[in-house]
């Protein structure tokens, strides 16, 4: 990883750990997911829908919210919901054009 890009991870991570804490909420569910979701929001973004990617990662995590109060059941559900997103977004028609994203 180049220093640009460890800088932005660490600038990530200070945000993220400031809104974990403004939230109320644990980091382990999203650090056990960070990797696909970070990839579902590309794959979302450069395939179905640019300004739709963040609300995909929202909707994921919504659906994932009531899972259980235990981290490790938490982080499972999170897990299989953006595997069936990505599913979503493989089948997904690439007849859209760029400025319809």
């Amino acid at each position: 990883m180049t220093t640009d890009e460890s800088d932005k991870m660490a600038v990530m991570n200070a945000w993220l750990d400031a809104v974990c804490a403004e939230l109320g909420v644990g980091r382990s569910v999203m650090d056990a997911n960070m990797t696909g979701l970070l990839d579902l929001i590309r794959d979302v973004a450069h395939g179905p829908s640019r300004p739709g990617a963040p609300m995909t990662a929202f909707l994921v995590g919504l659906a994932s919210a009531t899972a259980s109060t235990d981290p490790d059941v938490k982080a499972r559900a999170v897990a299989e919901r953006v595997e069936a997103v990505n599913r979503l977004v493989a089948g997904w028609p690439a007849t859209a054009t760029s400025s319809d994203r």
